[in-house]
C-alpha cells in the first residue's frame, strides 16, 4: 500500500512539474511572438517579411536602418529591463515576505531615478539633446549608474532597517515605502527647480517619464549582463528562497543563512532597478504585477517562479510599448505612462479577487 501511495505521489508531483515546464515554453513562446509583432509595428509600414530581411541585412537600405538601429533596439531594451524588473519584484516579494514589495511601492525607483538627476544635473553625467521634445543622452552611463545605485541602495537599507529592526507588518513596511518614495521625489523636483538650465530640467523631467527608444547599445549591454548576472544568482538561490517561504525559524532550520540570502537578494534587485532606471526612466507596475500573475499561472515554487515571471515582466512591457507606439501613432507616448495605466486597474483587480495578492 505504501508503494503504490508512494507511486502515486510521485505521478501527480511529476505532472505537476510538467505542466509548469509547459507554462515556462508557453510564456516564451508568447515572449517570442510579441518580440517579433512588436519588430513590426511603428509609423513605417514593414510586412513581416520585410523586417526579416531588414534583420539578416538583406533588405532594402531605409529598411535596415529603420528595424536595426530603432525598433530591435527599443525590443531588446524591453525584453531586457521587462525581465529584469519582473526579477526585482519577485525577489524584493519574497526576501520581505510582503506581496506588495517591489522597486516603485518601496521607493527604489524614485532614489533611483533621484540619483540618475544628480549624476546628469550636478555631475554632468547626461547631454542635452534639442529634439523638439527633448531628451537626455547618457554621456558617462557609469557615473549615472552608480549614483542611481547608491540612492537605490540608500532606499534599500531604510526598508531593510525598518522590517527587520522594528519588525514592521507588511502593511506598514509598504507605507515606510510610500514616504521614502515621496521623499526621493521631493528631491529630484528640488535639483531640479535649482538647475541652471531650463532647457535641461524639461529634458530630464521628460527623460523620468521611462521610454525604451533612448536606450543605447552600450546601454543595452551594461542592462543585460546586470539581468543576467542578477537571474543566475538569483536561479543559484531559489533553494534558500523556497526556505523562506516557510517563515525564518524553519529556513535557519534547513541551514539557510537568512540575512545574507536576503541581503544578497535585495542588493541585486536594487541593481537591476537603479540600471533600469537610469537608463530608461521610472517604468512602474512591471515588478509589481508580473510576479502575482505568474503565481496564479505556476504556483510560488521559486524554480519555476523566477524565469516565468521574467517572460511576464518582458510580455507586459513589450506589449504596452506597441502599444504607446501605435495608439496615437505616429506619437509615442511614454512607456512609462502606459505601464503605470494598464497596471493599476489590474493590480486592483488582483486585490478584489477572492484571495488578493499572493506571497
Amino acid at each position: 500500500m505504501a508503494s503504490a501511495s508512494n507511486k502515486k505521489t510521485r505521478e501527480l508531483y511529476e505532472e505537476a512539474m510538467g505542466r509548469k515546464k509547459l507554462w515556462l515554453l508557453m510564456l516564451l513562446l508568447t515572449a517570442i511572438t510579441i518580440a517579433m509583432l512588436t519588430l513590426n509595428a511603428g509609423a513605417s509600414n514593414l510586412s513581416m517579411a520585410k523586417v526579416g530581411a531588414a534583420l539578416l541585412g538583406s533588405g532594402e537600405t531605409k529598411d535596415i536602418m529603420v528595424v536595426q538601429n530603432i525598433r530591435l533596439p527599443r525590443v531588446l531594451a524591453g525584453f531586457v529591463a521587462g525581465t529584469g524588473l519582473a526579477l526585482a519584484g519577485c525577489i524584493m516579494q519574497n526576501n520581505l515576505s510582503n506581496p506588495l514589495a517591489s522597486p516603485s511601492t518601496l521607493g527604489i525607483s524614485n532614489a533611483a531615478a533621484f540619483g540618475a538627476n544628480v549624476a546628469i544635473i550636478v555631475f554632468g553625467g547626461g547631454s542635452v539633446v534639442n529634439s523638439g521634445l527633448g531628451q537626455v543622452v547618457i554621456n558617462n552611463p557609469y557615473i549615472v549608474t552608480l549614483t542611481a545605485l547608491f540612492f537605490a541602495l540608500l532606499a534599500v537599507a531604510l526598508i531593510l532597517g525598518l522590517s527587520l529592526i522594528r519588525r514592521f507588518s507588511p502593511e506598514s513596511v509598504i507605507l515606510a515605502g510610500v514616504a521614502i518614495s515621496s521623499l526621493f521625489a521631493a528631491g529630484t523636483m528640488i535639483i531640479q527647480y535649482f538647475a541652471a538650465d531650463s532647457t535641461q530640467v524639461a529634458a530630464v523631467i521628460f527623460w523620468t517619464f521611462g521610454d525604451l527608444g533612448r536606450a543605447s547599445w552600450r546601454e543595452i549591454a551594461i542592462m543585460a549582463v546586470t539581468v543576467i548576472v542578477s537571474f543566475l544568482y538569483f536561479m543559484v538561490r531559489r533553494w534558500d528562497y523556497n526556505a523562506l517561504d516557510g517563515g525564518e525559524d524553519v529556513a535557519k532550520s534547513l541551514g539557510v543563512h537568512t540575512k545574507q540570502v536576503r541581503l544578497g537578494g535585495m542588493f541585486m534587485a536594487a541593481l537591476i532597478a537603479a540600471v533600469t532606471v537610469s537608463f530608461l526612466g521610472i517604468i512602474g507596475f512591471i515588478g509589481l504585477v508580473a510576479p502575482q500573475i505568474t503565481k496564479r499561472l505556476i504556483g510560488n515554487d521559486k524554480r519555476y517562479l523566477i524565469p516565468a515571471s521574467a517572460l511576464v515582466g518582458a510580455i507586459i512591457l513589450l506589449g504596452s510599448d506597441t502599444l504607446a507606439r501605435t495608439v496615437i501613432s505616429p506619437q509615442v507616448l511614454p512607456v512609462g505612462a502606459v505601464t503605470s495605466f494598464l497596471g493599476a486597474p489590474l493590480f486592483l483587480y488582483l486585490l478584489m479577487r477572492k484571495g488578493g495578492v499572493k506571497g
